[in-house]
């Protein structure tokens, strides 16, 4: 409304302006033409005039000044840094892409988000219909289709892969994002090709060497020492040597025999009368040189494979034995925990360095090479002791101090305790 008052307001006033004009030149002798021309000249300079002023600043300004946004350096900034993040994200994709190790992106519903080229030759995924696909389903008929199921998978090793069955994977899930998950998996075809070389090579050299070594430690035995008493130390070196490299490659054998298996016999292992075998073979391998208890509280057997388990625990009560001077004490324990049921060898013998717990499962590793050597061990007893409890689903924990002692555990889970034979009978003779 403003605006349309200041529009008809100039015309009012020229028309008021005319009309005193004419009002004026009528009273100045009716010379009312005279007095509309005077008012009319009047009016146009006046208009012309405020045209000029108004007309002025415009033609002095050399151009027109641009239309300036002020959002527009905010938008530029914006745009150059969606550009450099865009790149980066291509960049690592395409990284992701070339690794040799097959991704794969999963939601919290193992929906198929993103996976690289090598998940398509290991895991034999496709694009793009393999998009969007859950996996465990896509996987069913594979090795990882149980592992797939689990809520927190642990990493598998040695499968073999789904989309080459030629060859071998080692497969990790880990978190990512929100609710997001990333599946790895690393051939490792090459290392076990080489693993497998490894394997066939100890076994059939220890295989070639027991029957020579059986030669030589029986024509040994027909030597009486007495017969000839100046070789007398020389035979009886020769034959705890012999005796020692048949028993290397008898050990040898076992952990050849235990590296090929994938499981053992499902067997009731009474545990009261092994706990009293291996307390008599302490005492043999001890000759009184030390005290041997036997604590058992857990009142429950094992399933397993009886010889595998005599062999592991054994080795740990003779290991005790060796390393632990005349005097020590050496306790066999059998009882029950909140996950199981725990056999523990403790000792007060020399005890060993913290450095070095972690190796003395590997094959020959020693902690002093000349008190092995002199104990008569053959360095791979913990070795075996490690797949024997491997192919039961327990584990060997190790704790130990120098100078106090040691203690060597093997924990069994829940899944492999038995009630003794003996509680049996009762329940049904109850019954």
């Amino acid at each position: 409304m403003p605006q349309v008052q200041s529009a008809w307001k100039l015309p009012l006033i020229l028309i008021a302006g005319l009309l005193a004009g004419a009002l004026i030149g009528w009273l100045a002798n009716d010379h009312v033409a005279i007095g509309v021309a005077v008012v009319s000249v009047a009016e146009i300079v006046l208009l012309l005039t405020h045209l000029r002023h108004i007309a002025k600043p415009m033609m002095s300004s050399r151009s027109p000044a641009p239309l300036v946004d002020p959002d527009q350096p905010r938008h530029d900034r914006f745009m150059m840094r969606s550009r450099r993040l865009a790149a980066n994200l291509h960049d690592l994709r395409r990284a992701a892409g070339s690794l040799p190790d097959a991704i794969v992106l999963l939601d919290q519903d193992q929906h198929v988000r993103w996976f690289n080229h090598a998940a398509e030759s290991l895991l034999g995924l496709r694009r793009p219909q393999d998009r969007g696909v859950v996996l465990k389903e896509k996987l069913h008929n594979s090795e990882l289709a149980g592992w797939l199921q689990e809520p927190s998978p642990e990493p598998l090793n040695d499968v073999s892969a789904p989309g080459q069955p030629s060859r071998h994977i080692n497969v990790t899930m880990l978190p990512f994002g929100q609710r997001q998950r990333l599946l790895l998996a690393r051939d490792i075809s090459h290392m076990s090709r080489l693993e497998q070389i490894r394997r066939d090579f100890v076994a059939n050299v220890s295989h070639e060497l027991r029957t020579p070594l059986t030669v030589i430690h029986g024509y040994l035995e027909l030597l009486d020492p007495e017969d000839v008493p100046h070789l007398a130390p020389v035979l009886n070196e020769m034959r705890a040597q012999s005796k020692r490299m048949g028993q290397i490659v008898e050990d040898l054998l076992t952990l050849s025999r235990l590296e090929t298996q994938d499981h053992v016999s499902e067997e009731r292992v009474p545990m009261a009368p092994l706990l009293a075998t291996l307390r008599k073979e302490a005492e043999a391998l001890s000759q009184g040189r030390h005290s041997i208890t036997v604590e058992s509280s857990a009142e429950l057997d094992l399933l397993g494979s009886p010889k595998d388990l005599h062999s592991a625990l054994s080795n740990l009560v003779s290991n005790a034995v060796r390393y632990t001077p005349t005097g020590g004490r050496i306790t066999i324990r059998w009882e029950r925990t909140a996950e199981g049921a725990n056999y523990s060898v403790t000792d007060t013998g020399y005890g060993i360095p913290a450095d070095h717990l972690s190796r003395l499962t590997e094959r020959f590793y020693r902690v002093s090479s000349s008190r092995s050597r002199d104990s008569g061990g053959t360095g791979l007893g913990l070795s075996i002791v490690k797949h024997v409890l491997g192919l039961h689903q327990a584990r060997l924990d190790i704790r130990s101090t120098p100078g106090q002692g040691s203690t060597f555990t093997c924990c069994f889970g829940r899944e492999r305790l038995l009630a003794p034979e003996v509680h049996e009978n009762r329940l049904v003779e109850g019954n």
